[in-house]
């Protein structure tokens, strides 16, 4: 029995031996195991998305809510939080706070948006798989009315950063607001053939046809309906969608208008894409996720429940005779998008991105503009636009950029009702500006000796709400005010606003506290007299450093975009990084908005040379400063960041101990017959020509010169290992560049690992994915730079 025991056991011991998960580096379980735990004391701070202030019988104390999100690992989604803060502040200017106990969790809410007089709440619930959406009306006391829509009258309300609008109007009887136009119905066929219209739902052995292919909006907007203008009728819970918008509009971003004087006329203003913007005109919905280069206009029309005939139908049945046709309010600028009207309704303010659109840049320098509204403006009357803030093209040293701003808020004005507050980027930094939109005077309103970035949550009368940090110190609530100085020259004073949000852990702050960072200048070597002046201005790297950093490993890190910033706040997964104890170059190289226009126009048409000189003009600054071992040198980047990435490991493989990239362009022959936005892959490449030479089929030679600006065409040069993340579901940059990189990589003997995230996009955001892919990031780097 013994023997057949010990025989038993030598034969089953193979069997016992556990194998390493897939994807897990057989050396390395303790470093996930370690690198875990730590990662996730980082993912669990929460974030604030959305702030509103609230009025008070008390004039010293306001009450703030704050909307808040939180990554749930195990259900693989964003918990969302609603919290509570009065705020007060006494005659002496101290500041006293005081929270609710414990935030109220809003199960499967999509979105909450308050009424102008903070007496209302709409809550809004957006129905999946086919179910109904769900809208609550809720008072200070319980909820007052629920409407369920049905898909066939919409389908749910856009959340995104461009087609999400919500607005309530000033007596806050009606709601407008952007959402899917309901499916077209698809084509029935049973045993018998094609089922006539009409015929019942239930008839046995009957199937529905795929129909017409309906072109979206690309990466994000996947199987999204078109966005469309509807309009609550709060008392009766009617709905109705507006009337005499073209077809060929997307709408976004609702705002009602100030009401007639005589207070009858109802009218609303929004953005609409036309979505014939495919090459020469052709009709084509080129991506508009972080592309602010998509044509777009002002319109305005009458509220649907204000027509003539009181008793036009609602969309759940009948049709109306609306004569009402949406009237175009910047025919004269290429771009027209986040509308805001002044408190006392005189202007309508927005932005434009018309350099963007006019270059071909997927980003560009903004401009600010408005429009005097006429108490009772009639349709066909033209309004002429005005500038406000022009672009900035070359700007001096230390001296404002420009505007870029991905986002404005619902309620951006000063009591004065003629300044209004905006976040833009400032080099490396986000600051927060007030501008002056009658005199078109720009002001930096948040610390000017300062290297953190600061981003506005709300305004409350001449107080600003915010949130500042660095890449070492995470995000901290600031209550700004403007005070008089003894040269009676008025200024800002940021009070710290105590607050258990995003409150880190003392592990994670201790972790933290043993860094620095700061923002070093870096002159262009031997620029071309054929650049701009500011093509040829020093470009900026924010370095976050470790005790002895000479010593210690230095993560590059790349930002997409081209045309996106890098700016100097908290980052989870940067912060992760640096507190495994690797140095951070976080390199802005000239594309990167926030240096003014002409040094964004310096890249395109040089990507693959330009951009990749910038990066390793940096990385040789900060190794003559002493300020790094350049032997124990990783490189990271997402997307165009991934691009160089890609690039520096292939033109200079000699400088990089081991690199990763999320979702990289590898191959822009490749790219530019799969992405959502082939006319990027012209952009980058072509430069200025981008708009002449583009097509749906390039010519040979576009194809050849896409092929030599691409990473692989220096992958024969490679040497260092390599992590391959992509995105399954990646409309973007399609996984099949990263995996026809990888493959002719591997097929060369290099070493590479790929991890597929199959239900996630462009960002990898998904939690668990965002999750992995940082941790294996971190294995990775550690295992290769011991």
């Amino acid at each position: 029995m013994e023997s057949h025991k010990s025989a038993g056991m030598q034969v089953s011991e193979p069997a016992l031996k556990k194998e390493n998960p897939l994807g897990m580096d057989g050396t390395a379980p303790e470093e996930y195991d370690s690198q875990s735990k730590l990662l996730q004391e980082f993912i669990c701070v929460p974030s604030i998305d959305s702030a509103w202030f609230f009025k008070t019988n008390n004039g010293e104390r306001s009450t703030a809510m704050f909307s808040v999100s939180q990554p749930d690992l195990l259900a693989n989604n964003n918990r969302k939080h609603i919290l509570y803060s009065h705020i007060m502040r006494h005659a002496t200017n101290s500041l006293e706070c005081y929270w609710s106990p414990f935030p109220i969790e809003m199960t499967g809410v999509s979105l909450v948006v308050p009424s102008n007089l903070g007496s209302k709440l709409l809550v809004v619930r957006n129905g999946e798989k086919g179910s109904p959406t769900k809208l609550q009306i809720v008072d200070q006391s319980h909820v007052e009315k629920e409407i369920h829509v049905d898909q066939s009258i919409h389908g749910p309300l856009f959340t995104d950063e461009w087609f999400h609008g919500v607005s309530w109007n000033q007596e806050e009887t009606f709601i407008a607001y952007i959402a899917e136009e309901p499916p077209q119905p698809k084509p029935a066929f049973n045993d018998a053939g094609y089922r006539k219209e009409g015929s019942s739902e239930k008839d046995c052995n009957t199937w529905r046809g795929q129909g017409g292919w309906e072109e979206d909006w690309g990466e994000t907007y996947c199987k999204r309906g078109r966005p469309s203008l509807f309009v609550l009728d709060i008392a009766s819970g009617q709905l109705r969608a507006a009337k005499g918008i073209a077809k060929s509009l997307s709408v976004g971003q609702v705002v009602w208008a100030p009401p007639s004087s005589n207070g009858y006329q109802k009218n609303l203003v929004f953005v609409g894409w036309l979505e014939h913007n495919g090459f020469h005109n052709t009709a084509r919905k080129l991506g508009i996720k972080y592309c602010s280069n998509r044509p777009c206009s002002l319109y305005a029309i009458t509220c649907p429940f204000q027509e003539p005939n009181a008793d036009n139908a609602s969309v759940s049945g009948g049709k109306s005779d609306c004569s009402s046709i949406a009237t175009n309010l910047t025919p004269s600028i290429s771009s027209a998008f986040f509308p805001r009207f002044s408190k006392d309704g005189n202007l309508l303010v927005f932005l434009s991105a018309k350099r963007a659109v006019d270059s071909g840049a997927h980003n560009a320098t903004d401009s600010l503009h408005k429009i005097k509204w006429p108490v009772d403006w009639n349709m066909d009357e033209h309004l002429g636009v005005m500038d406000v803030v022009p672009a900035v093209m070359c700007p001096l040293d230390g001296c404002f950029p420009g505007l870029y701003c991905s986002s404005m808020l619902s309620d951006p004005w000063l009591s004065d009702q003629r300044t209004m507050i905006l976040a833009s980027a400032w080099r490396s930094t986000q600051v927060i500006l007030s501008i002056d939109v009658l005199s078109g005077e720009v002001t930096r309103i948040s610390p000017e000796g300062s290297d953190y970035s600061w981003t506005a949550l709300a305004v409350n009368g001449n107080n600003v709400l915010s949130v500042s940090s660095s890449p070492i110190d995470p995000p901290q609530l600031s209550y700004g005010r403007q005070a008089a100085t003894e040269d009676q020259i008025c200024g800002w004073v940021w009070d710290e606003v105590p607050s258990p949000l995003m409150a880190a852990s003392n592990k994670v702050k201790a972790l933290l506290s043993r860094h620095k960072f700061g923002i070093l200048k870096i002159p262009v070597t031997q620029p071309s007299d054929e650049l701009s002046d500011g093509g040829q201005l020093p470009f900026e790297a924010i370095f976050v450093s470790c005790e002895d950093s000479w010593q210690k490993p230095t993560a590059l890190v790349l930002h997409g975009g081209p045309h996106s910033t890098s700016v100097s706040g908290y980052s989870k997964s940067s912060a992760f990084l640096t507190s495994l104890g690797f140095n951070l170059l976080i390199v802005n190289y000239r594309g990167t908005p926030g240096f003014g226009e002409e040094a964004l126009q310096s890249l395109p048409g040089k990507v693959g040379s330009q951009d990749v000189q910038d990066c390793l003009t940096a990385l040789d600054f900060v190794i003559k400063e002493g300020l790094i071992d350049a032997s124990k040198v990783a490189v990271v980047g997402i997307s165009h960041g991934g691009f160089l990435a890609t690039h520096l490991i292939g033109q200079a493989p000699d400088r990089f101990a081991v690199a990763a990239a999320r979702n990289p362009v590898c191959n822009l022959s490749l790219m530019i017959g799969t992405t959502d936005i082939p006319d990027w892959c012209y952009a980058v490449a072509c430069g200025s020509e981008a708009k002449i030479d583009a097509s749906e089929t390039p010519s040979l030679d576009h194809l050849r010169l896409f092929y030599q600006k691409s990473p692989v065409a220096h992958i024969s040069k490679v040497k260092v290992p390599l992590l391959m993340l992509l995105g399954g579901a990646d409309l973007r940059v399609p996984i099949s560049n990263g995996l026809q990189y990888a493959r002719a990589l591997r097929e060369r003997g290099g070493e590479i690992k790929i991890m597929l995230f199959s239900e996630d996009i462009h960002e990898i955001n998904i939690p668990q994915s965002d999750f992995e892919s940082f941790l294996n990031i971190g294995v990775w780097f550690k295992k290769h730079l011991k």
